[in-house]
C-alpha cells in the first residue's frame, strides 16, 4: 500500500524533535516544549501517525547492550522470483534483525546479530540453508560510525509552510 508523503512544516519537525529528545514525554510536556496548545500537538501527532510518519512507539533497543555484540551485514543472492519466500525464511531466523530488497549484485541486504562469533556462524549457516538463498557474502561490523537516525534527513525538507499555531510562529 502506497501512501502520499506527508508535508511536514516547522512545527511538525519541532514536535518530532521534542519526541526524539524527550522520548517519555506526554502530549502536555510536548506542548510545553514546543510552546503550542496541547490540542495542536495532539492533532499534529495524530496526523503524522495516520500518514505513517510516526511509525511506532517501540523502544529503541541496543542489541549490543543486551549482549548481542557481534553484528554483520549479509548480502544475499536469491533464486529468481523468490523474494517473498526468502522473506518468510529470514523472518523465522531470530538473528536476522532487518532485511531489505536491493538493487546491484545482491538481491537482499540483511543486518544480523549474535552473542558470539559462534552464534554469528550459526545465523549465517541458517541463512545459507534456506532453499531460496543461492549465495551469501557477509561483513562483520567493527563499530558504529553513525547510529540510526532520521531527524537530520527530515530537517532537509522544505517546510510545507508556516504553522497555524500563533505561539509557535512568534517564538520561532
Amino acid at each position: 500500500m502506497s501512501r502520499t508523503p506527508a508535508r511536514l512544516d516547522d512545527l511538525d519537525l519541532a514536535i518530532l524533535t521534542a519526541m526524539h529528545e524527550y522520548q517519555k514525554a506526554g502530549i502536555l510536556e510536548l506542548s510545553r516544549r514546543t510552546r503550542v496548545a496541547r490540542a495542536t500537538v495532539q492533532s499534529r501527532i495524530a496526523r503524522m501517525e495516520e500518514a505513517g510518519v510516526i511509525a511506532s512507539y517501540d523502544p529503541q533497543i541496543d542489541v549490543t547492550a543486551a549482549g548481542f555484540d557481534v553484528q554483520a551485514f549479509v548480502t544475499l543472492e536469491i533464486a529468481q522470483g523468490a523474494l517473498e519466500e526468502v522473506g518468510v525464511d529470514l523472518d523465522a531466523i531470530p538473528g536476522v534483525l532487518e532485511a531489505y530488497a536491493t538493487t546491484g549484485t545482491g538481491d537482499v541486504l540483511c543486518r544480523i546479530g549474535a552473542d558470539s562469533h559462534a552464534g554469528l556462524q550459526a545465523v549465517l549457516l541458517s541463512i545459507d540453508r534456506t532453499s531460496s538463498v543461492v549465495r551469501s557474502h557477509s561483513v562483520v561490523v567493527l563499530s558504529t560510525v553513525v547510529p540510526h537516525r532520521t531527524l537530520p534527513l527530515l530537517r532537509t525538507l522544505t517546510p510545507a509552510g508556516s504553522s497555524k499555531a500563533p505561539a509557535y510562529r512568534a517564538a520561532h
